[in-house]
């Protein structure tokens, strides 16, 4: 039998989703070939997984998608702002904490990760650059249940958050679905 997970991508316009979710398209290792283009329509973008036990289909969707995100009803939430706007991280913790929490979360049973996205854009000393450990505090204070980051334009660390997404969109399968006992909180 196979397992159907659905994943949605939330977080401001231009952050970085839709390239993420190019460079998975294109394959998490794979960072010599050019991203390829996403239309909106095309929705959900869709992997499938063989797992050792059973197969996997993760559908993946985004905020842009042709179905009002806010209908859909998601096993596991990616929350995503830009590394280089503190803006976009702060936006989490107000209106796009409050969609998940009215439209999805409302009982914490689904799964929610903080992605950091553009990391190939961090740079020191520049005001409003966003770095691990203010992301991770933030994740934290919100309570979800992990933070990881990458950049999808070069693929640094793509395979290590596909690998994340992956665990934690399995666990959502299993008799105790999104309230599984998490892995732990990891800072990359």
């Amino acid at each position: 039998m196979e397992h159907e997970v659905s994943i949605l991508l939330l977080g401001d316009a231009d952050v970085g989703k839709t390239t993420f979710l190019s460079r998975l398209a294109l394959g998490p290792n794979n960072t010599t070939s050019a991203l390829p283009a996403l239309r909106d329509l095309d929705q959900p973008f869709v992997f499938e997984l063989r797992g050792r036990a059973r197969p996997y289909t993760l559908q993946f969707y985004d905020t842009s998608s042709p179905t009002s995100y806010t209908l859909l009803r998601p096993n596991l939430i990616l929350l995503c702002f830009s590394i280089p706007s503190r803006d976009s991280l702060m936006s989490l913790k107000g209106p796009w904490k409050n969609i998940v929490e009215t439209h999805f979360n409302y009982d914490e049973s689904i799964p929610v990760i903080v992605l950091g996205l553009q990391r190939d854009l961090r740079r020191e000393n520049i005001e409003g650059m966003v770095f691990p450990q203010e992301a991770l505090r933030v994740a934290a204070e919100m309570r979800c249940d992990r933070y990881c980051e990458c950049s999808a334009v070069t693929g640094e660390l793509c395979a290590e958050v596909w690998e994340d997404v992956v665990k934690t969109a399995v666990a959502t399968t299993s008799a105790q679905g999104g309230k599984s006992e998490p892995p732990p909180c990891v800072l990359m």
